[in-house]
């Protein structure tokens, strides 16, 4: 959705002559999604962002898939993926098809030695623990627990991490994410039944400007691989640029959760959406105030989506040995609902304080390797009552 934002120096008209002080010009770059049907920005660089001194080579980061089809729920202890040094060996597929890819990562480390670009993937990075920056070719954004991060595919960026013990949630999206469309008018402003608002929403800021040749690592993603690059001039050399793409930040916190008489749908939750799955966040909220309101969740069938839970923290009412950084997978084909005693704990509860993201696909998730070696395989018969 992001609405009109400008940072640094721009020309007051698009595709015409904007000079440097010794007289040479500024190099424009549109940078745009779907063609030129989606949101795009304009970019001026010091230098030509298309200049390319070598391809060292390309290894593969697809997912390895360990059940290519599944009815079996789930339950992935999150926090025993193993912490690692480098950002993008931390990033762990747990549940991929052909839309998306849920990703846990652990990194301990800064990227220093290399720029990431994933042409992709829109990413969505959950910030579960650790302070720090994400540092971008426009622009800046400061990050912190809780907060959501979006990154339009062929954003090239770098994260510099505060701390070492950092926990993140990522889901790739191979379409462009969008704020839901029944929150915003048509002109594209959000609401006033939103349960967030353009105020929530953190631009980009601190715009780095490098005027810097040399030898300049970029790790691209193309396709399920990764190519080393090295560009020959430093990709943060944007001195300005205007339009609707680019990175930004909204906290969890920052979403006003929807409450009524009665218990309300997950899409009161919704918080992104693409054409292929939906993310929502819950928060802590008032529970329903009909008197004889059950705040539990009503059983419901998946007949048409896969159910990922990401549980953050607090005491999650539907579920039963449930911890901060589980992930509960519910497939399509069968219903599912609270945990026994789960109903009967909920009555007469007035409110919640749990917090956690959910990813609802419409085509069915791949079970991969990764997500086998930290899955609780008797989590399907924790409904059966004893």
């Amino acid at each position: 959705m992001p609405f009109y934002h400008q940072l640094g120096k721009i020309p007051p008209k698009r595709h015409t002559i904007f000079r440097k002080e010794n007289g040479d010009l500024y190099y424009e770059q549109l940078f745009g999604t779907i063609g030129f049907d989606g949101m795009s920005t304009n970019m001026y660089h010091v230098h030509r962002p298309t200049q390319v001194k070598k391809i060292l080579g390309q290894y593969s980061v697809a997912p390895k898939i360990a059940k290519s089809n599944n009815i079996q729920s789930y339950r992935f202890r999150g926090f025993e993926v193993k912490r690692e040094a480098d950002f993008l060996k931390s990033r762990k597929a747990v549940l991929t098809n052909n839309d998306c890819t849920i990703v846990l990562a652990a990194p301990t480390q800064s990227t220093t030695d290399y720029f990431y670009k994933n042409t992709d993937s829109d990413e969505l990075i959950f910030v579960h623990r650790g302070t720090g920056t994400l540092r971008t070719m426009l622009g800046n954004l400061k990050f912190q627990y809780g907060d959501y991060l979006l990154i339009p595919r062929g954003i090239i960026y770098k994260i510099d991490f505060e701390t070492e013990d950092n926990r993140l949630f990522i889901v790739e999206s191979k379409r462009p994410m969008y704020t839901p469309k029944r929150y915003r008018n048509w002109f594209g402003q959000l609401l006033e039944h939103s349960p967030f608002c353009e105020r929530d929403i953190r631009r980009p800021e601190q715009l780095e400007t490098h005027d810097e040749k040399g030898d300049f690592l970029i790790k691209v993603r193309k396709q399920d691989e990764i190519f080393d690059m090295i560009y020959a001039t430093h990709p943060f050399d944007v001195v300005g640029y205007d339009g609707y793409n680019y990175p930004y930040a909204l906290s969890i916190h920052d979403f006003e959760p929807i409450t009524g008489r009665i218990h309300q749908p997950p899409p009161v939750h919704q918080t992104f959406e693409t054409d292929a799955f939906v993310v929502c966040s819950f928060v802590p909220r008032l529970y329903d105030y009909h008197p004889h309101a059950i705040p539990a969740p009503y059983n419901h069938s998946n007949i048409d989506s896969d159910e990922v839970l990401y549980y953050v923290d607090g005491d999650f009412m539907s579920r039963n040995d449930i911890a901060a950084g589980h992930i509960s997978l519910h497939p399509a084909g069968i219903p599912h609902g609270p945990h026994p005693g789960a109903v009967e704990r909920s009555i007469g509860k007035v409110s919640t304080e749990e917090l956690a993201v959910m990813v609802d696909t419409f085509k069915p998730l791949l079970v991969t390797e990764e997500a086998m070696g930290i899955a609780d395989e008797t989590y399907y018969q924790s409904w059966l009552d004893h």
